[in-house]
């Protein structure tokens, strides 16, 4: 199956979607979710748009949802022979709800084998002029695309050097932000998308962007949900970046992870394979 054809369809669709909640967020709910996240109308919305149009085209579909409820095991996952779409409606939900923030976005991420081999990255208010960046790529195809065009991959820095590596204000800080400060890198403090902050690690988006948003040379996350994670590690992968988890080991996709309620990475680190070695060797 062609995933071009869909992307375009979502694209098309959930841009007047969002169009729509955002000219009236003084008058959306907004529930706060176990793990300190917001859930609103428009992510529900959003995810049974996506989800209606996958099984369009894939009518039997095995798909893990950010909002789909799940509490137990996904048996389904289990037996998908390595095949599953994989959904965040809105990665970001927080900027979603401010009206001056642009920094939220919708992803999908295709499976086969168990490995992320095409994902959709939408982020409606992103681009200049508050116009939509489209993010896509398909490994079979060997395509990486922003708003249709070859996306810029990040070859060499291009300005200060910044790691993605937020927390929460009432964690306590960690011994590697010195570290990483005396070797001249500075850290992204506010959380916002994950996937946006890996896009910035793998594309090029200078002048794509208003206004203008650094890139990453790190992404580093703990306890990363696989809806946060796997569309950009499958950029990551279209570049030739390296992602691993703190102990450099493989990430762990597998049934055995994507079956549960809500699958988990211990911890995600992905960059060039030069960055990735020496944040391995400076946390240790």
């Amino acid at each position: 199956m062609q995933v071009a054809s869909l992307w375009k369809t979502l694209e098309e669709q959930l841009l007047p979607v969002f169009a729509g909640y955002r000219s009236r967020l003084s008058e959306l709910p907004i529930e706060i979710k176990a793990d300190r996240t917001l859930l609103t109308e428009a992510d529900v919305a959003v995810q049974n748009l996506i989800v209606r149009e996958i099984h369009r085209v894939e009518p039997d579909a095995v798909i893990i949802a950010e909002e789909d409820g799940r509490t137990d095991q996904r048996k389904d996952v289990i037996t998908a022979s390595g095949r599953v779409w994989v959904i965040d409606p809105i990665d970001g939900t927080a900027e979603f709800v401010r009206p001056e923030r642009i920094e939220f976005c919708s992803v999908v991420c295709l499976l086969e084998d168990w490995q992320p081999v095409a994902a959709f990255v939408l982020g409606p208010e992103l681009g200049v002029g508050r116009s939509p960046l489209v993010i896509r790529t398909d490994a079979a195809a060997e395509v990486l695309l922003l708003n249709e065009e070859p996306a810029p991959k990040r070859t060499s820095r291009n300005g200060p050097a910044w790691i993605s590596a937020t927390r929460s204000s009432d964690d306590p800080v960690r011994a590697f932000d010195d570290v990483a400060k005396q070797a001249g890198y500075q850290l992204k403090k506010r959380t916002s998308s994950q996937t946006l902050d890996m896009v910035r690690t793998a594309v090029d988006l200078t002048g794509h962007t208003e206004p203008a948003l650094p890139a990453f040379d790190l992404f580093w996350r703990r306890q990363q949900k696989v809806w946060d994670g796997l569309a950009g590690l499958c950029l990551g992968a279209n570049v030739g970046l390296r992602s691993v988890d703190e102990r450099g080991e493989v990430l762990p996709l597998g049934p055995q992870l994507l079956s549960q309620a809500e699958p988990t990475f211990d911890s995600t680190v992905m960059g060039r394979p030069e960055t990735v070695s020496w944040f391995l060797d400076a946390t240790r």
